[in-house]
């Protein structure tokens, strides 16, 4: 009886869950974390995963590209955007000689046309289906109509990516300024900004891309620590490659002295590397959200059955006889 005289309600019993014990956070939660990306990963071909994430990118990055450039001359105006992007043009190392194929990028965006951008999304969308398909690679599960889904899922982004790419174009005048001054303080704060800017683009898109591109559909605290962790490291990983293109070296050298090759390969090397921490992004993600949903249920992560194992296209079909744990096999 309570102190009123009414009678206490059962704590367990039907229609009564057991309360859950806390989990404060502790000095191994993040040696737990990486056991359990570990587990995501185990038996799995990381490389050969990222190598045809990469594959998929190489179509679809310049349509990407071109969108965003075209997609801010009409928010803003074609002068507006040429403008920040000269202003740009001052941050691209002249070494390599990067800033021609800059300028030829630029332009063809800004000519770009509804039409032309019309078209463009079609092997802009490629990208979302390499994700996805990266995805149930890495973390097999039964999945219908890979390709077609991925594709329909990135659509959202052509909107947005615009948008983000006017927040970038934006901070032109400040990064140009700051290159201008030089030294020491002026290096420093065109690392800073340029990194907290393309921090915030990258994170936006890389969450869409973890919450609904990919399968799983884990949940929103998870995909927003993943993401945003994961866009702080390859935002960084994109400051390293404005120092590459910096260094004086011949890259046709390897290939005979054909320079073009040599820069395709060079470029294809980064953006593989690029992919590899993309996807250890999302088996961390993934990691999170188990993690989560064993706490919510009050069963150890190690104890939560997974989903069944399948292929990508595959019907759906009975479920396999014994439980398969996430990352095991093939």
């Amino acid at each position: 009886m309570t102190p009123r005289g009414r009678p206490r309600l059962p704590d367990t019993g039907r229609g009564y869950a057991d309360a859950v014990p806390s989990r404060p956070l502790s000095s191994t939660a993040p040696v737990e974390l990486a056991r359990a990306v570990a587990s995501t990963l185990r038996g799995r071909d990381l490389a050969a995963v990222a190598a045809g994430l990469t594959y998929f990118a190489g179509l679809g990055v310049v349509p990407w590209l071109l969108l965003a450039v075209w997609g801010a001359s009409v928010i803003s105006s074609p002068e507006q955007v040429a403008v920040w992007l000269a202003d740009l043009r001052l941050l691209v190392p002249p070494e390599m000689g990067a800033r021609p194929v800059f300028d030829a990028l630029v332009r063809a965006g800004l000519e770009l046309g509804p039409w032309g951008a019309l078209v463009t999304i079609l092997p802009a969308t490629f990208y979302g289906e390499g994700l996805r398909r990266a995805s149930l690679r890495l973390s097999p599960r039964r999945d219908r109509f890979t390709g077609w889904r991925a594709r329909l899922s990135l659509l959202p982004l052509v909107l947005a990516v615009p948008f983000l790419a006017l927040g970038v174009f934006a901070t032109a005048p400040l990064l140009a300024h700051l290159a201008r001054i030089g030294g020491f303080a002026g290096t420093l704060g065109q690392v800073v900004v340029a990194f907290h800017v393309s921090f915030v683009a990258i994170g936006v898109v890389v969450t869409w891309g973890f919450r609904v591109v990919a399968p799983g559909g884990p949940a929103w605290v998870p995909v927003l620590l993943g993401a945003f962790g994961t866009s702080a490291v390859l935002s960084g990983f994109l400051q390293g490659f404005l120092l590459f293109l910096a260094l004086p070296i011949d890259l046709g050298i390897p290939f005979g002295g054909l320079d073009i090759v040599g820069a395709i390969v060079a470029i294809a090397l980064w953006m593989f590397v690029l992919h590899v921490l993309l996807l250890l992004g999302w088996a961390a993600t993934e990691a999170l959200d188990r993690r989560r949903r064993g706490h919510r249920d009050g069963v150890p992560v190690a104890d939560e059955a997974p989903g069944p194992q399948g292929t990508p296209d595959t019907p759906d079909g009975p479920p396999p006889a014994a439980a398969v744990t996430v990352g095991a096999g093939r």
